[in-house]
């Protein structure tokens, strides 16, 4: 008789059930319950749409859904940030716009995330067969952890009897048939057509002048990295545009974290710069352009005789030279904030939008619901926005106007601005001369950006998958005046020295990698306002800090940034093929950022677990 497979020793804990104010997509109109998915291995991902950390865990999860189908449901919960991201239309948007093929439950006042104590976004949390929660893992990277879970769990399970096969509550919405289908960016071309990214198709479409008629589609409107003529290529999620020279444009290919090059006469595509994969934290950050790894370019425009690249996915701003076809970051730490200064310096959160002229290089940086700019030494300011947490629309002086996560800048003839306020569904215009905010356009459904033709300016519509025509000068539209905060939990900490401790455990047969003597964990700490921090403040290489709260202060918001890199653990000496196609153990990096909201009270915690990998206690 065949002995039974040994089964782990795991924590018990019922998973709770899941709710959400805004009913279930993807399942065909029924409402699921955990009881509905006993007998699965259930991965529950809280995530939200404007955060590219959650996007790219999408990403992470296509492959162990498709491998995992029989056995494993994948069930989006999206929990928002921003005020537009609570509403319903937006979330059925974004599930059609970021291709999820699995249900997912709308929760807008957090009521799951709460159940689940949830603190970040994303969070992964397993339910085994039988309605326990078995592991939480939160932030990138944990898809290979996740699925050597799922093949124990599959094994336990079926041992067990409590393993039930078969296919998931999954139903397809019904195709829409129209001309764009999300379309990102737009960009004139010098025949006088446009060139648009049909970012849900994963094509590029040239437009006529009336921005209707379709004269060509560039790709072949399947998901891949693939050169080759203009039916034959393949993009995934493509961005941004910009002109290299008269006869080619630079594709930033957003999914396949690439940078793509269309020859504008015979439309063939090829690759400028990037791998295929995902920059992680280590790989190199300069070198042969087709030689290093980028991380969601979502914008590209050339300022200086460079391609500069918004990089959303590491919150940088890199370079292209076409001269020695090397890129380079230009700006950025990789940390997540608002810091103007020096290049090296900078704090970006998702850059997402470009636009250049002679003397400035201005910005739309989305997480910030902040615009600014960069000069030609390199240095960067902001024009508005003033952080994280604070977003709306207000009109008015520059450092007291408001924006909702903007994608889209444009440069318009008198030295201001178009800002593509996508989350306001709006239109705004900077003036630097003035220092004021206005509104030019409202009703515009998540206006992604905006190309000027002769006197008119083209805004792309993306929720409305069209470009939409206005008039300049346009007669301002005072918008509603309207301020938000992210509205998440506070937690009630004591004023004064409070542990931070971020969980972190090896996922089974992995070891933290210590293959070159160096540290393979690194924590950073910091807060808004600065003040809240009086001791315990920077980076440094353990995952566990006191640190120092002025009670002064009273309130205010501690960002955590933690890494740790894990490498397969084979007593045997074994070899495994690793990301880059080396044979050696193959190592895996898992990171997060959170931002956590805190009030300083008498009784409060001093201890404040953040959960990486595993469970805390």
């Amino acid at each position: 008789m065949n002995a039974a497979p040994r089964v782990p020793r795991r924590v018990r804990v019922r998973a709770p059930e899941l709710i959400g104010k805004g009913g279930w997509l993807n399942t065909g109109g029924k409402a699921l319950t955990l009881a509905d998915l006993r007998g699965k291995c259930v991965v529950v991902d809280f995530w939200t749409f404007c955060c590219i950390n959650c996007l790219h865990v999408l990403d992470e999860l296509r492959e162990l859904e498709e491998k995992h189908r029989d056995t494993v449901v994948v069930v989006g919960v999206h929990s928002p940030k921003f005020a537009h991201e609570a509403e319903h239309r937006a979330v059925v948007d974004a599930v059609e716009r970021y291709g999820v093929e699995h249900p997912v439950l709308d929760d807008p006042e957090l009521a799951t995330w709460k159940q689940y104590a949830v603190r970040a976004w994303p969070t992964l949390v397993v339910i085994d067969p039988e309605g326990y929660v078995v592991a939480q893992h939160s932030g990138e990277g944990h898809a290979h952890a996740i699925e050597r879970l799922v093949e124990e769990l599959e094994a336990e399970h079926a041992a067990k009897g409590t393993l039930r096969r078969g296919d998931g509550p999954y139903v397809a919405p019904e195709p829409e048939p129209t001309v764009l289908r999300f379309p990102g960016r737009a960009l004139a071309l010098p025949n006088g057509n446009l060139l648009v990214s049909d970012t849900t198709r994963h094509q590029l479409v040239e437009l006529a002048e009336d921005a209707e008629t379709v004269v060509r589609r560039i790709g072949s409107g399947v998901r891949g990295c693939v050169d080759g003529t203009a039916e034959a290529a393949g993009f995934s999620e493509p961005q941004g545009l910009a002109l290299l020279d008269e006869g080619t444009v630079v594709v930033a290919d957003t999914v396949n974290h690439a940078l793509r090059r269309v020859d504008l006469a015979t439309g063939a595509v090829g690759t400028l710069a990037g791998t295929g994969r995902q920059w992680w934290r280590g790989s190199p950050t300069t070198g042969p352009a087709r030689e290093v790894d980028l991380s969601s370019p979502w914008d590209v425009a050339l300022f200086g005789g460079k391609v500069w690249i918004a990089m959303a996915g590491v919150h940088q701003l890199w370079t292209y030279d076409p001269e020695s076809e090397t890129v380079a970051v230009a700006a950025g730490t990789t940390n997540e904030g608002l810091v103007d200064g020096p290049g090296p310096e900078a704090w970006f959160a998702q850059p997402s939008g470009l636009a250049a002229t002679a003397d400035r290089l201005w910005l739309a940086d989305s997480e910030t619901s902040a615009l600014r700019w960069v000069d030609p030494d390199g240095t960067v300011h902001t024009a508005v926005g003033t952080g994280l947490f604070d977003f709306g629309h207000r009109d008015g002086a520059a450092e007291q106007a408001l924006l909702q996560h903007p994608l889209g800048v444009t440069a318009l003839p008198d030295g201001s601005v178009a800002v593509s306020d996508t989350y306001n569904h709006a239109l705004r215009r900077y003036d630097p001369a003035t220092g004021e905010v206005t509104t030019l356009a409202t009703d515009l459904r998540e206006p992604s950006d905006a190309v000027l033709v002769g006197d008119d300016i083209l805004v792309v519509e993306s929720a409305r998958h069209r470009l939409t025509r206005l008039r300049l000068p346009e007669e301002v539209v005072r918008g509603e005046s309207a301020a938000h905060r992210t509205q998440r939990a506070v937690i009630d900490v004591a004023p004064g020295s409070v542990r931070l401790d971020v969980i972190f455990r090896a996922p089974a047969g992995q070891k933290l990698d210590s293959r070159y003597g160096g540290p393979s964990t690194r924590l950073l700490v910091s807060a808004t306002p600065p003040g809240l921090l009086l001791a315990g403040e920077g980076a440094g290489t353990h995952l566990s800090r006191t640190v120092e709260l002025d009670p002064a202060v009273g309130e205010g918001v501690l960002h955590v940034s933690a890494t740790a890199a894990s490498c397969d653990d084979d007593p045997a000496g074994g070899i495994s093929r690793s990301k880059t196609g080396g044979e050696h153990p193959a190592c895996h990096v898992h990171q997060q950022d959170w931002g956590v909201p805190v009030r300083l009270t008498e009784g409060g915690a001093d201890r404040l677990p953040l959960v990486l990998a595993g469970r805390d206690g």
